[in-house]
């Protein structure tokens, strides 16, 4: 296949996303973000990677059609548009693709209808997801557009771990049972996680930890996720910056009963005020950390219970795995907070988890080593590329097509 540029898309209801990439080298071109789209204070940044020029427009973008023809005059202008030869397809990140989608999927009308039927699941995301794909599809008929789901990495799951024990035939009837999220992630960094060790990812057990305002664990053996913090939706699992992660469902019959809560009040309260933000106040893991030093106990009590959610999960997932080669950190505080990841395995000799104060408090921009040689386990930080994966996935089926 000659041509050999991706172009990922990532279509949030309001944002749109993008980046540019030369997978003959895979190397980015340009990067972008468009916000606030339908508002008159719309802003677009576009950075031109091989000229180092960086552009800024703002003023009403009214939707994103408009929005995806700004960004190509913005590539045009950089002499990398989207009618290029050498532009081989636009790759899609769709969150949401239930049991149906277990990989990489070229888009064509069918494809699109499950996306839509996949909505109720995924209400707040799919929806955006197909703005963009319909936009892209209208502007280049011709190029292939192919979607990468957030939830296909998960799907090797066995059925003990992504059932829910509620009775079979309510749960098949409304599509309920543990997806995951977060999977270019996850298999990016685990992949990574292994090439840092030397070996394939067939040969090796990781734990992947992927910390930023959402936040997810997930245990892979020999390349495939058995078990995936997230559920049905990214609210279960660990604590994270504005979501609660694990809770009694109970609670939710009680704030709606007792509380006398609107299901939408809960909703909220669960999703958009909880996690660290509900426990402080604040979900910068950085300021807490400052907040902390400077002796604030509400600050402390929230770090504590969120590194005894991470803890446990780690501690089940080695007994999920059995053996565990490698815990590899990544996002935005797994790649940058020494303190969590000092205290995620503080206590956990035994089970050969260690970090090396050192080498865990040293910056680093590639994938790095934080435990000494002797540990029985890699502790590793793995900064994770999920732009790369997706345009990655999308070349890869292209050319297998082509």
């Amino acid at each position: 296949m000659s041509a050999s540029r991706v172009l990922v898309l990532n279509s949030g209801s309001s944002s749109l996303k993008y980046q540019l990439l030369d997978m003959r080298e895979r190397s980015r071109l340009a990067v972008g973000l468009v916000e606030r789209i339908g508002e008159r204070t719309s802003r677009l940044r576009h950075t031109c990677l091989t000229s180092g020029d960086t552009r800024e427009r703002s003023g009403p973008i009214a939707d994103h059609d408009a929005a995806l023809k700004a960004v190509a005059e913005e590539l045009d202008q950089d002499g990398v548009g989207l009618d290029s030869p050498e532009l081989a397809a636009i790759g899609h990140r769709v969150v949401h693709g239930g049991m149906f989608f277990t990989e990489p999927t070229v888009v064509d009308d069918e494809v699109l209808a499950e996306i839509e039927r996949l909505i109720p699941v995924a209400p707040l995301h799919n929806p955006a997801n197909l703005t963009g794909i319909r936009t892209a599809r209208a502007l280049r008929p011709d190029l292939p557009q192919v979607a990468v789901f957030d939830t296909a990495f998960h799907t090797t799951m066995p059925e003990s771990a992504a059932r829910y024990a509620i009775d079979p035939k309510i749960a098949d009837r409304h599509r309920i049972r543990r997806y995951g999220f977060h999977g270019t992630s996850h298999a990016y960094v685990s992949r990574e996680t292994a090439r840092l060790l030397g070996k394939d990812p067939s040969e090796v057990n990781v734990i992947v930890l992927h910390l930023g305002n959402g936040a997810s664990a997930s245990a892979v053996e020999k390349g495939r996720c058995v078990e995936t913090s997230m559920g049905m939706t990214p609210l279960e699992g660990l604590v994270m910056g504005t979501r609660s992660g694990d809770l009694d469902p109970a609670v939710i019959f009680h704030l709606a009963r007792v509380g006398g809560m609107s299901m939408e009040e809960i909703d909220t309260l669960l999703n958009k005020r909880s996690g660290l933000f509900g426990l402080c106040g604040d979900n910068d893991m950085r300021e807490i950390r400052r907040r902390i030093d400077d002796g604030d106990k509400e600050a402390q009590l929230a770090f504590d219970i969120y590194v005894h959610r991470l803890k446990k999960y780690i501690g089940a997932y080695c007994a999920v795995l059995g053996r565990v080669d490698a815990v590899a950190f990544t996002a935005g505080v797994g790649e940058n907070a020494s303190t969590v990841r000092e205290a995620a395995v503080a206590g956990l000799e035994q089970l050969g988890l260690v970090v090396d104060g050192e080498l865990n408090a040293a910056h680093g921009d590639g994938p790095r080593l934080i435990s000494p040689a002797h540990a029985r386990v890699a502790v590793a930080v793995v900064p994770t590329d999920e732009e790369l994966e997706i345009a990655t996935q999308t070349y890869e089926l292209v050319a297998k097509n082509d």
